[in-house]
C-alpha cells in the first residue's frame, strides 16, 4: 500500500505556480461544497453514453467486471458544468501557465464501481524528451504545455482508489517503463475530501489506483493547454457541434475557454 501524499495547499499565486512546476501538481482545497457535490454526481448519472463521442459505460451487468462510466464532453451535454470550466483559484493558475489565451482541451465525467483494477504508472503526455541530467539541471525550465484538474467528489480512500503521483517525476525528462519511484521518490496517493482538486501537468508519473471498496468513486476532470494545443472535442471531421441552448450561457471567458477566439497565428 502506498503512503499518503502530504498535501499542501498554498495560497498564493506564485506559490502554487511553483508546485506545479517543482512537483507536477498543486493541491486546492474545498473548492466545491456539498451541493455542488451533489449536483454533479446527479447529473453524471443521469447522462448517458454517446458511441460517437468515444463515451464508455460497461458493467457488470452488461459483461464488464465492474462499472467504468466515461462522459467526454461533458461541457456540452449539461449546463451545470459551465462553471467547472473557470472556478476560482484554478482558473488564476491555469492561465499564468497556459496564458491568457488558453482553452480547454477536454472535460469528463469518470465513474469507477468496485473492481476497478490498478493502472500502471504514466505520463499522460510527454511533450520534450529529454536525458535526465538535462531534465534535471536547473537552468532548464520545460513550459507546462497540458494541466489537468481533477474534481474528487468522495473522501478518497485507499480502498476507492486514489491517484497515485510520483512527486517532481516530471523532471525525469521521460515516460516510466515499469518503475514506482524516481530519485528516491516514491509514488504516494492523494487521500483528499470531497470537494477537493488537484492540478497536474501532463508529464508526470500518476496512476489510477484499484477500487476495492464496495462504492462507485466520482471524478470530474477538466483538461486545460496553451492556445496552439488542439482541442479533443469527438466526433471529430467537422462532426463536434456544440449545444447552442447551453453556448448561450456561458460567459465571455468561458466561451474563449470553450475555443472562440480572436485572431492569430495559424488562423
Amino acid at each position: 500500500m502506498a503512503k499518503a501524499l502530504p498535501l499542501v495547499a498554498y495560497t498564493d499565486l506564485e506559490s502554487q505556480v511553483e508546485a506545479l512546476e517543482r512537483d507536477g501538481y498543486a493541491y486546492f482545497p474545498a473548492v466545491i461544497n456539498s451541493e455542488e457535490i451533489s449536483e454533479l454526481r446527479a447529473v453524471m448519472d443521469r447522462l448517458e453514453a454517446l458511441e460517437e463521442s468515444f463515451d464508455k459505460h460497461s458493467s457488470p451487468q452488461n459483461g464488464s467486471g465492474f462499472l467504468n462510466k466515461i462522459i467526454n464532453n461533458s461541457f456540452n451535454r449539461d449546463p451545470l458544468f459551465l462553471q467547472y470550466l473557470d472556478k476560482p483559484q484554478l482558473i488564476d493558475v491555469v492561465e499564468t501557465v497556459h496564458g491568457s489565451d488558453c482553452h480547454i482541451i477536454g472535460m469528463q465525467s469518470w465513474l469507477t464501481g468496485p473492481g476497478r483494477p490498478d493502472q500502471s504508472l504514466h505520463t499522460d503526455w510527454l511533450p520534450i524528451s529529454l536525458p535526465e541530467d538535462v531534465a534535471t539541471n536547473p537552468r532548464v525550465k520545460i513550459p507546462i504545455f497540458i494541466t489537468t484538474a481533477h474534481y474528487y467528489l468522495d473522501d478518497i480512500s485507499e480502498e476507492l482508489g486514489p491517484t497515485n503521483f510520483v512527486t517532481g517525476s516530471h523532471r525525469s525528462g521521460r515516460s516510466p517503463s515499469g518503475e514506482t519511484e524516481w530519485q528516491g521518490g516514491e509514488e504516494m496517493s492523494i487521500l483528499c475530501n470531497a470537494g477537493d482538486v488537484v492540478v497536474f501537468r501532463s508529464e508526470v508519473w500518476h496512476r489510477g489506483t484499484a477500487n476495492t471498496s464496495d462504492q462507485t468513486r466520482y471524478l470530474l476532470q477538466v483538461h486545460y493547454a496553451m492556445r496552439m494545443i488542439t482541442q479533443k472535442f469527438p466526433p471529430y471531421l467537422n462532426r463536434f457541434q456544440f449545444d447552442d441552448s447551453i453556448l448561450a450561457q456561458a460567459t465571455p471567458r468561458q466561451r474563449r475557454l470553450l475555443g472562440e477566439h480572436g485572431g492569430g497565428a495559424y488562423d
